[in-house]
C-alpha cells in the first residue's frame, strides 16, 4: 500500500475510535422505509477535545507510516532530515530490510513499548501541571512523517513538514490526554493499519518473523493458493492488488474522505 493510503487508514482508525456521529437518513428512509432515520458513525470510546482528536489522528497517522522506517528511499526517511534518514538507515538494518521486522508483531510490541516509554516520561511544571515531553518529541517525528505524505495537508506543509510537527508536539507536551495509554494506543492503531494493509496486497507480510514458515510442496504447486501464503513465508489477502493499484485508489477515496469528515465534525461539532 501506498504511503499516503497508509497514512489515511491510521488516522481513520483513530477518528473512528474516539469521534461519534448520526447521520441523517430521513429523506432516504422516507423512499427506502427499510432504511433507518439515522445511524450513529464511530465509537467515541475516548472523551477528547476537537484539538485533540485531531492531533492523535495526526500522530496515528504518522504512526501508520512508522513500518516503512525499514526502507531508506521511503518517503518519510526525508521527512526530518537528517534525524529521520539516520533512523530509517538504522531501523533497515535491524530488521532485516523492507517488510520484514517492522511489518510483523514483533515490531508492533516494539513501536507500542517505545510508545509506552515515551509517554511515560512527565515533568512536573510549576504553576501548570504535568507536562509530557517524551510524547511530544515522539509526536514531532510522527506528525512530520503524515505532513510529508497525505495530500490533504498544504503544500507549504508538506514541503517543510516539521512546521506542523513542532506544533503538534508542543500541543502533546501541554496538553495531552491524562490517560497513560492513549499514545501507545494512537502508535498500536497506526502500525496496525499499516501492516493490515499491505496484507490486503499482493506482496502480504510474515507477522511471525523472524521465523520464516513455508507453505508446504503441494501448496505452492497451486497458482490461486499462494496468492495467500507466498513462498517467502508471508501472509497476503490480496484483494487490492498489487501496492497502487487502482482497486487500492478506490478504497482509499471514501477512507480519505471520511477522515476529512471525522475531523471536521471533531472541529465544528
Amino acid at each position: 500500500m501506498m504511503g499516503p493510503h497508509h497514512a489515511a487508514t491510521g488516522a481513520a482508525v483513530w477518528l473512528a475510535m474516539t469521534t461519534r456521529f448520526d447521520v441523517g437518513l430521513a429523506r432516504l428512509a422516507e423512499t427506502f422505509p427499510a432504511l433507518p432515520e439515522k445511524i450513529t458513525v464511530g465509537m467515541g470510546l475516548l472523551d477528547l477535545t476537537p484539538t485533540a482528536v485531531v492531533a492523535g489522528a495526526l500522530v496515528t497517522a504518522g504512526a501508520a507510516l512508522v513500518p516503512d522506517a525499514d526502507h531508506r528511499n521511503a518517503t518519510i526517511a526525508h521527512s526530518l532530515p537528517p534525524l529521520s534518514n539516520i533512523l530509517c538507515i538504522h531501523i533497515g538494518k535491524m530488521s532485516g530490510g523492507h517488510r520484514h521486522g517492522t511489518h510483523s508483531i514483533l515490531g508492533l510490541a516494539m513501536f507500542v513499548a517505545i510508545a509506552a516509554l515515551a509517554g511515560m516520561w512527565t515533568v512536573e511544571w510549576a504553576n501548570y501541571g504535568t507536562i509530557f515531553p517524551g510524547a511530544g518529541m515522539l509526536a514531532v517525528l510522527l506528525v512530520s512523517f503524515a505532513a510529508k505524505v497525505l495530500k490533504f495537508i498544504p503544500d507549504t506543509m508538506r514541503k517543510f513538514p516539521w512546521l506542523l510537527g513542532i506544533a503538534v508536539g508542543a500541543f502533546v507536551t501541554l496538553f495531552a490526554p491524562q490517560e497513560e495509554y492513549w499514545f501507545p494506543l494512537a502508535m498500536g492503531l497506526g502500525v496496525m493499519a499499516h501492516i493490515l494493509g499491505d496484507m490486503l496486497t499482493t506482496g502480504g507480510c510474515n507477522l511471525l518473523w523472524p521465523l520464516r514458515i513455508r507453505p508446504p510442496r503441494w501448496w505452492r504447486k497451486m497458482p490461486l493458493l499462494q496468492r495467500f501464503w507466498r513462498p517467502s513465508g508471508n501472509i497476503a489477502l490480496p484483494l487490492l492488488g498489487n501496492a497502487g493499484s487502482v482497486r487500492e485508489w478506490l478504497f482509499a477515496i471514501p477512507v480519505s474522505a471520511y477522515v476529512l469528515w471525522a475531523m471536521a465534525g471533531a472541529v465544528f461539532s
